[in-house]
């Protein structure tokens, strides 16, 4: 029997067929499809006899298309599924996103994203089609005019990702800040600088940092938490810990969900969610406040790679040991094998950065706060959260973080959003 399924909206989905995952695709606004029919799609394998006769002498295609090493990565699908395409260490044409993947030189520029990180798209002078590779952004450094331009890109509709500049920089004009070097390799941040940051606080002591993801959900560490919600307070907008700005807010908590195989002597899984409680009389669980905003979830393993620079914050203990009692924050580098420098201790859903030097490390404190990393386009997504580590600050024991996107779906499924969506909307 057949089953007709009618909708009011229907979302609009653009896939290449090299995503990992539907949630990789790229999702344009919903349309209204009212008494419209809806077609479903299913995607399927052909099984294999088994045969070896017809073995391809180069490379074969993910579709078992057979084509010529020469036409690899050069930024032209000849396999038909983009399968030669993927995985390259440089274009010999077109452009090279940073996840490895190559494309055309007429795609960049062109008003897609069709790079991860969105590379393809940076706003520059010149059009780069001669098969050069992303390259590198700092973090934390964008003028206006660049926050702007990003604000007006394609997909305008963002509700996350993009901190408030202009309120960041009235501030530090209002206060004449100036920073100076405080916790292991950091800085303090100004008054409301990383507007995704927020404190957790356990009966009258703060424990642990965390991340605001938008709506009534933060994300932190399970270490940082337990299953008590009446324990627990969320403070935004916090920059000293012990005194209370102008923009701060506290937030009551509703519910607390540790990931059901957290495992605290293994740190697997370190990863929980935290669900805010309304607002009296309003449907939401903050006040406006334009010191406050939320950060974005990474919904593919390859959006950052090895050799990214991203940032840390919180206010943890520095190297003498002491607590901070300012919001700091210090640049880092994503560190691949972990495992060398953690022996036999990393697991799935984990990731190491730092300093291999130990110039720069998370410490006690810092736990459950985010690791940042900002996209070409200018967007920033919470990469990481802090987990754990061994001798705090100390060359070759580089911090470890839970790998944020490993965990996308069970964050969606936990939320509750309604379809997977690149972007916290």
């Amino acid at each position: 029997a057949q089953t007709r399924l009618w909708l009011s909206q229907c979302m609009s989905v653009r896939c290449t067929g090299s995503e990992l995952s539907l949630a990789e695709c790229t999702l344009y606004a919903p349309q209204s499809v009212e008494n419209v029919e809806v077609v479903a799609v299913k995607c399927y394998t052909e099984p294999t006899n088994g045969s070896r006769q017809n073995e391809c002498p180069e490379f074969t295609c993910v579709n078992r298309k057979c084509i010529a090493w020469k036409h690899t990565c050069d930024g032209t699908d000849h396999c038909g599924d983009n399968s030669d395409e993927m995985c390259c260490k440089s274009c010999t044409n077109g452009f090279h996103c940073k996840s490895g993947v190559c494309i055309p030189s007429h795609a960049v520029q062109d008003g897609v994203r069709d790079c991860l990180g969105g590379e393809d798209e940076v706003h520059t002078d010149e059009k780069n089609n001669t098969g050069t590779d992303a390259g590198r952004y700092p973090v934390y450094s964008n003028p206006l005019g660049d926050i702007q331009y990003t604000r007006n890109y394609k997909e305008n509709q963002l509700e996350c990702g993009i901190p408030n500049m202009e309120y960041v920089y009235r501030t530090e004009e209002e206060n004449g800040h100036r920073r100076r070097k405080r916790v292991v390799g950091g800085e303090e941040t100004l008054p409301t600088q990383i507007q995704w940051q927020v404190a957790i606080q356990e009966a009258d002591r703060i424990t642990c940092g965390g991340v605001y993801l938008g709506g009534c959900w933060v994300l932190t560490a399970a270490r940082c938490v337990k299953p008590k919600p009446q324990n627990f307070k969320v403070k935004f907008s916090l920059w000293k810990k012990h005194f209370r700005q102008q923009t701060s807010d506290i937030a009551r908590v509703k519910n607390i969900i540790i990931h059901e195989d957290y495992n605290s002597r293994t740190h697997q899984n370190d990863i929980a969610l935290v669900q805010l409680e309304e607002v009296s009389l309003e449907n939401k669980c903050l006040h406006p406040n334009p010191a406050v905003r939320a950060v974005c979830l990474p919904w593919s393993p390859l959006q950052f790679q090895p050799g990214d620079n991203c940032t840390i914050s919180g206010w943890g203990k520095n190297r003498e040991g002491r607590s901070t009692n300012i919001l700091n924050w210090a640049n880092v580098t994503i560190i691949a094998g972990c495992g060398q420098y953690h022996s036999g201790r990393i697991s799935e859903g984990m990731q190491c950065a730092g300093d291999l030097s130990g110039s720069v490390d998370f410490c006690q404190g810092d736990t459950g706060g985010p690791l940042v990393c900002e996209d070409a386009s200018g967007l920033s997504f919470v990469w990481g959260i802090m987990s754990w580590g061994e001798k705090c600050g100390e060359a070759n024991y580089p911090g470890v973080y839970t790998k944020v996107s490993h965990y996308f779906e069970w964050i969606r499924f936990h939320t509750g959003w309604s379809a997977v969506t690149k972007f916290n909307h």
